[in-house]
């Protein structure tokens, strides 16, 4: 499994509900974030992760693209907490050594319910 695949299946499975086994399978001894709201650890990201998936368990997560460079991964995906919902537009930046995430950045825009852009955000 290369490393764009490892961050696809790992948003994947976090996002619905399989939070410990994502971060079994892919997180790596040393794992850091960089998401202003929770402690820079993995324990912190993923107590958050477990919560979000508990309070929504109709989460819709789709990765719209994936750009590999290097030992960096680049998501870009629609995220609704409810499928009703407009959603968000997330970027993840993934960092890897030797096939394990080390770090991860993460960047979201509410998706507005009206645009001045014909083109949408995806």
């Amino acid at each position: 499994m290369n490393n764009k695949d490892i961050a696809v299946s790992f948003l994947k499975m976090a996002s619905s509900g399989k939070v410990n086994e994502a971060y079994s399978k892919f997180i790596g001894t040393g794992f850091r974030h960089h998401n202003p709201f929770f402690a820079g650890t993995a324990a912190a990201l993923q107590a958050a992760m477990e919560e979000n998936a508990r309070k929504n368990p109709n989460k819709v997560f789709e990765v719209k693209r994936v750009i590999s460079e290097g030992d960096h991964v680049v998501t870009h995906s629609h995220v609704k907490q409810k499928p009703d919902d407009l959603g968000i537009a997330v970027v993840h930046i993934f960092r890897f050594e030797m096939g394990k995430i080390m770090e991860i950045w993460d960047l979201g825009q509410p998706i507005p319910s009206e645009t001045q852009n014909q083109y949408g955000m995806f």
